[in-house]
């Protein structure tokens, strides 16, 4: 069944994982991998660098893993900014050889220090020359609730994000973000711009100041004052940060589905011990919405 079928059934319920960055660590990725095959995801999307070839081989065995030995739908990260057309198309061929024809269409982000070298300085290019010479792909892009970091404001940022659905993109992931109040303004805007696909909610369990932190600076994303207050609280109990990190990440995914959610996607960083307690926490909430 296409992910375009299973949206239209049910609220999805998909994961991520990224290779592992060391050989050795293979056997803990199948083992991460079992364990969240158990959680019954829908899908499980393999990130890939915006490097592209550089941990290229690492994201397809991933990704075969995932699609032939634990029978999961699978759907693989395809960055433009450094690759070139045919280096894109040759990514395709090894990812259709192993039966993925999902793919999520990215510009990267721009590598410090390493001026862009490929063919594609936007997504929505990129998705246009994928639905073009490999028809057969279904393919997802991201947007942004709280407005990309490089987008002026939020108009300019929803027009990027029309041209690039337009282009052919089928299927929606957000970056994570942590205040629902934005995800549901950026969705009713979406849909009044005429962006019809379905639009999965991106969602991380942050069980570490430092991490968050990180990743704010990083992309942006403003932390809300109840969360903020979670991080000074607990932040040197590592422990209790954790939980109440799960806590947080549960309270969005429970709200988001009785919104009537298109889908979480639960960025799992590779634990899947935290994935499944949340999923313990909202299984029943997912099975109550099938649609």
């Amino acid at each position: 069944m296409s992910l375009t079928e299973l949206a239209n059934r049910k609220p999805l319920f998909s994961l991520e994982v990224f290779p592992p960055r060391k050989e050795s660590s293979n056997k803990t990725i199948l083992n991460t991998l079992q364990e969240l095959q158990s959680l019954e995801p829908d899908f499980i999307s393999v990130t890939l660098g915006a490097g592209g070839s550089g941990r290229r081989d690492a994201t397809l065995k991933i990704a075969n893993l995932v699609k032939n030995q634990l029978g999961v739908e699978t759907v693989a990260h395809v960055p433009g900014l450094y690759q070139s057309k045919q280096q894109v198309l040759d990514l395709l061929d090894q990812l259709k050889s192993i039966s993925v024809t999902n793919v999520l269409a990215l510009r990267g982000d721009q590598i410090p220090g390493k001026q862009p070298t490929g063919d594609f300085n936007h997504a929505n290019e990129l998705v246009s020359f994928i639905k073009q010479n490999r028809p057969e792909c279904t393919i997802l892009g991201a947007c942004y609730p709280d407005c990309h970091q490089d987008s002026p404001d939020f108009i300019d940022d929803l027009a990027n994000l029309k041209r690039k659905v337009d282009s052919g993109t089928d299927h929606l992931i957000t970056q994570l973000f942590f205040d629902n109040s934005e995800f549901y303004s950026f969705y009713e805007k979406a849909r009044i711009a005429g962006i019809t696909v379905p639009i999965e909610a991106g969602i991380m369990p942050c069980t570490n100041k430092k991490q968050i932190e990180r990743i704010a600076t990083i992309t942006g994303i403003p932390v809300p004052k109840k969360f903020a207050t979670i991080l000074d609280r607990y932040s040197d109990n590592k422990e209790a940060m954790r939980d109440a990190g799960i806590a947080f990440a549960v309270d969005q995914i429970i709200d988001l589905v009785s919104q009537g959610v298109d889908g979480i996607h639960l960025y799992t960083m590779n634990q899947p011990e935290i994935a499944k307690r949340i999923y313990n926490e909202t299984r029943s909430v997912f099975k109550a919405a099938v649609k």
